[in-house]
């Protein structure tokens, strides 16, 4: 099987942040940051992050700092953590869910809050992977509150990476849940899938299941393949990964060699599932159907394989 390399890193990648984690561990320091003038904070309300588009129709993070950002964690006293170092000025992510409408809280024009999604990232943007930190950061501190072995209140320590249990001490870190993403191939033929969770009723999209406790990244990718469609494989080779907070996981990408082509697909992970042609890919309206979103590391999957046929 001919090894496929990345072309280019993956939206919600290659972050500019340094995260110095020391410095999570250290009161006053990040007491001084959070009072600094030119601190940065990254706004987060109800899972969406604060995004205007410029004149030339490029989506842009919004990043508050100064007067804005003051008012704005002393109007709402929420969630907030340290995400790093940026360019010489600390970031900090705040959850502003707590209020109804976040427009009166912010000037005119600043913004939008938006699912990051809906943006359309066509290239990876350092930016992007700095909104997507927040937001996934974020929702891990909205529903870990409370201890999950004993149910009691926790405290936040560690600048907001780490709760701690007020009665038993257990320790809670954000959590991150590895799923494997593939391309299955044989020949000048690929493997999608359509499953009923798609936005779209046209979309056809690379296989992808979570990984297994005990279980190997291509174990993984083996056994989901067999379980959604039927099809086994043989070798499997790894191309990259993505951050994918929405809500909690880092998707790892694969191109697997398909064994066998007849599909049996699973009814509850599938409607419908089919063996395409570069051709056919490459002219998807043509031919009645849509590639997954641009953003996605399927996508990328995908357009690096036809790069190589």
């Amino acid at each position: 099987m001919t090894l496929i390399l990345a072309s280019r890193p993956n939206v919600y990648s290659s972050s500019p942040l340094d995260r110095i984690a020391t410095r999570r561990e250290d009161p006053d320091w990040i007491a001084a940051k959070l009072a600094d003038p030119e601190t940065l904070f990254v706004p987060v309300w109800r899972t969406r992050n604060l995004v205007r588009t410029t004149d030339d129709g490029t989506p842009e993070a919004v990043y508050l700092s100064g007067a804005t950002a003051h008012a704005l964690r002393m109007e709402q006293d929420g969630p907030w953590a340290f995400l790093g170092i940026l360019e010489a000025r600390a970031v900090f992510a705040i959850d502003i869910s707590a209020t109804d409408d976040p427009v009166p809280l912010l000037p005119e024009t600043l913004g939008t809050f938006v699912d990051l999604r809906s943006v359309g990232w066509g290239v990876p943007r350092p930016e992007a992977s700095v909104l997507a930190h927040a937001r996934g950061l974020m929702h891990w501190r909205q529903r870990s509150k409370f201890c999950s072995l004993c149910g009691n209140p926790c405290e936040v320590k560690s600048s907001g990476h780490m709760l701690l249990c007020t009665v038993c001490n257990t320790q809670h870190f954000p959590r991150t849940d590895p799923a494997v993403i593939m391309l299955v191939h044989r020949g000048d033929k690929a493997l999608l899938g359509h499953s009923t969770r798609f936005p779209r009723a046209t979309m056809y999209s690379t296989l992808a299941g979570f990984v297994e406790p005990g279980e190997t990244l291509e174990e993984a990718v083996r056994r989901e393949v067999l379980e959604e469609s039927g099809i086994q494989v043989g070798d499997v080779h790894y191309h990259s990964s993505q951050p994918w907070p929405f809500p909690g996981n880092i998707m790892l990408g694969f191109y697997a060699e398909g064994l066998t082509e007849e599909i049996t697909i699973d009814p509850e992970e599938l409607k419908d599932a089919r063996w395409f042609s570069r051709d056919q890919m490459r002219n998807c309206d043509q031919h009645g159907f849509a590639l997954p979103r641009v953003d996605s590391i399927a996508r990328r999957l995908i357009e690096d394989w036809l790069a190589h046929g």
